[in-house]
């Protein structure tokens, strides 16, 4: 007689910051089982009629809740929902709080989203980020004026984790991908050069990227100038010249971390901000 199958396990979490941390524990324990689950974080929950609107659901979904609440009004609404609605709950930071609070011989403060805070910078790396999956490849050109940082460059010279990592410091950065043969976007030679980044690197460095690319996609996606290397220098030079004719600051890309090249695109841009005098 075989054994039923395992049925999906949800686990809710519930927490007054990001819910990082504790989606990050509930993560680790889950891996010591080998069983279907599903996650699902409810962040910066403050309110008594916020607990209200999930507990419910956790019921429903006869999910587990893990919390990570701080005050101490907030801990005892959830545990009256979920006792009053059958859920089980695992109170992931209050054993502890209280531990170190005896060994102190002092009161915890009881301040919630303390870790990561959800302050104006917080909502500003949020913010970009966004900006930057919009912006991501050329996409929604119209609205690209609004971008902080605008990289451009010839395919594979890391323009999407560039841009990424830029969002993540808090900067609205947007693609745009220079495509041989193509005209550059209208918006993207009126866009003041400051703010716009051309990216190189050199050809011997761009052909294995290009090359782990198309064996990732596909050749019938891409022609064989793609890969040839004379092509190639062909078409880094003509987008040298474009940036020089343009007036934008020049990265090279080749060999160095994606940490490493922000940094310096950070650098730059700082030290002739657009808008500057």
């Amino acid at each position: 007689m075989s054994e039923p199958e395992a049925s999906l396990t949800e686990v809710f979490v519930i927490s007054d910051g990001t819910g990082e941390t504790c989606a990050a524990a509930v993560r680790a324990a889950m891996l010591q089982f080998q069983a279907p689950w599903r996650l699902r974080v409810f962040a910066g929950i403050r309110h008594e009629s916020e607990l209200r609107r999930v507990m419910p659901k956790a019921a429903d979904a006869r999910a587990l809740v893990v919390f990570s609440l701080v005050e101490g009004r907030i801990v005892a609404a959830l545990q009256r929902e979920a006792e009053e609605l059958g859920v089980t709950t695992v109170d992931l930071l209050g054993p502890l709080i209280h531990k170190v609070a005896q060994r102190l011989h002092t009161e915890p403060r009881h301040q919630p989203g303390l870790l990561h805070g959800f302050t104006d910078e917080y909502f500003k790396r949020v913010e970009a980020v966004e900006f930057a999956v919009r912006h991501d490849d050329g996409a929604n050109l119209h609205t690209l004026v609004d971008a902080d940082i605008v990289l451009t460059g010839v395919s594979r010279t890391s323009k999407t984790p560039l841009g990424m990592y830029l969002a993540q410091r808090g900067y609205k950065t947007g693609n745009v991908p220079l495509v041989p043969g193509v005209e550059p976007p209208r918006v993207l030679l009126e866009m003041d050069p400051r703010k716009v980044f051309g990216l190189i690197i050199d050809p011997n460095k761009l052909k294995p990227l290009r090359q782990a690319r198309v064996r990732a996609i596909g050749s019938r996606t891409y022609t064989a100038a793609y890969t040839d290397a004379d092509a190639m220098k062909a078409e880094l030079e003509q987008a040298r010249r474009l940036f020089r004719r343009r007036g934008w600051k020049l990265v090279d890309v080749g060999g160095r971390a994606v940490e490493e090249n922000a940094t310096r695109i950070i650098d730059l841009y700082q030290q002739d901000p657009p808008g500057g005098a």
